[in-house]
C-alpha cells in the first residue's frame, strides 16, 4: 500500500503524482491511501466489476412453494382467458 499526500495547494510534488498513482493502480493493481496532512481521507483502489450472476443477499430468503412451470387448472384461469 502506498500513500499520496494532498496539501492545501494540491498534491505534493515529492511523492507520486495523481497520474502516476493512477497508472500504478491500473498496471499493478496497487492500492494508494490519499492523505490530507496526516489524516487519511480516501483509498485509490483498482475497479472491480460486480458480477451480475451474484444475487442480492435478500433473494436467498425468498422461497417459492409451487412449481412455476406447472399448468394452471381450469378454475385458476380468469373468465377472460377461458374464452
Amino acid at each position: 500500500m502506498k500513500t499520496l499526500c494532498i496539501s492545501e495547494s494540491g498534491i505534493n510534488e515529492p511523492g507520486p503524482t495523481l497520474s502516476s498513482a493512477l497508472a500504478e493502480v491500473e498496471e499493478n493493481q496497487e492500492i494508494f491511501v490519499i492523505f490530507r496532512g496526516d489524516k487519511p481521507v480516501a483509498d485509490l483502489i483498482p475497479h472491480r466489476r460486480k458480477s451480475r450472476r451474484t444475487p442480492h443477499p435478500s433473494m436467498g430468503a425468498i422461497g417459492i412453494d409451487y412449481d412455476p412451470t406447472e399448468d394452471l387448472s381450469q378454475d385458476e384461469w380468469s373468465e377472460e382467458d377461458k374464452k
